[in-house]
């Protein structure tokens, strides 16, 4: 068995770079665009909710900071129907003048946690509902690698709001 002698061709012209890098870069954008459209088509809506809240049966419980980093963080409970701190009052649902049965104390607090452990909760205080909502601030020292929760107790019942982390 033989093997055919190669053939002689004319050598090409040498292929022009800065045409070529440039198709190469569009064809990395038009993949890139792709990529991102993909994803936020598969990503999640958004919540109904602010991150850092909980909606609970009969309110809404939410903590404010700077997630991530030591701060001042504002845990806030709101019942449903509740007027605004100093808005209107409203009817048709909403609580009686304070110091009627519809007023309760609630203790109002903070939980951390990082990949290898989840703290104890820290407690701002006690405080009575006024008009069907209470709120509390405290100084809260945390790392970047961890994140935080409210925290809120009436009595034996314990609520939480969702994680947020830095």
């Amino acid at each position: 068995m033989t093997v055919p002698t190669p053939r002689r061709t004319v050598p090409r012209p040498p292929v022009g770079r800065p045409a070529a890098r440039g198709h190469v870069r569009r064809a990395g954008a038009a993949v890139a665009l792709c990529l991102a459209a993909a994803t936020a088509a598969a990503a999640p809506p958004a919540p109904a909710t602010p991150t850092g809240c909980g909606e609970l049966v009969r309110g809404q419980l939410c903590l404010r900071g700077p997630a991530g980093s030591a701060g001042a963080y504002t845990a806030t409970y709101r019942r449903h129907g509740a007027p605004a701190p100093h808005g209107p009052r409203t009817t048709g649902g909403a609580p009686g003048p304070p110091g009627t049965r519809d007023e309760f104390s609630v203790r109002l607090g903070y939980q951390r946690r990082n990949d290898r452990i989840t703290a104890f909760p820290g407690w701002f205080g006690t405080r009575r509902t006024v008009r069907g909502a209470a709120e509390l601030s405290g100084r809260v020292e945390m790392r970047p690698d961890e994140c935080i929760r409210g925290v809120m107790e009436h009595g034996a019942e314990v609520s939480v709001t969702t994680w947020s982390c830095g």
